[in-house]
């Protein structure tokens, strides 16, 4: 979909490539709004055969943003911003408020494991930006 480490605004395309469709929406940075975020992005791809799996990938990272960014803090913000080309594939990036990652609050083992989920269902995906100016965690899945 676009290069690896590019965001959506701004991308170099191929001639022969269409303009996906982009969709972003802003989301206080609290536990309860993740829900939001997957209904977001599930509305977005509603019928798309890999939905379930972006929904899921997305429910990690929105997750990630809000217990371990610095949009944590209050007023802090994460950003879910997706694009579907006309082939079918979907490309979705979270953006948080950078910092250093925090510390989970659960000593129970059920954190951890969401950039492994994110590895293995996506077809690509990886980070860019730093603790200081943000970071945009991203992946892309075919869903034709």
């Amino acid at each position: 979909m676009t290069p690896a480490g590019s965001s959506l605004p701004g991308t170099t395309r191929a001639a022969t490539a269409t303009t996906p469709r982009t969709h972003q929406e802003v989301f206080p940075a609290l536990a309860e709004q993740v829900g939001h975020a997957r209904r977001f992005l599930a509305g977005i791809l509603a019928g798309y055969p890999a939905a379930h799996d972006a929904v899921l990938c997305l429910s990690e990272l929105a997750s990630n943003s809000v217990i371990h960014s610095a949009s944590r803090q209050p007023g802090g913000t994460f950003t879910v911003r997706a694009a579907i080309d006309d082939g079918g594939s979907v490309r979705v990036e979270v953006e948080d408020q950078g910092g250093l990652w925090g510390p989970s609050s659960s000593e129970n083992g059920q954190h951890g494991h969401g950039l492994h989920i994110v590895s293995q269902l996506a077809c690509s995906w990886g980070i860019t930006g730093d603790s200081a100016t943000g970071r945009t965690v991203w992946f892309e899945l075919e869903c034709s």
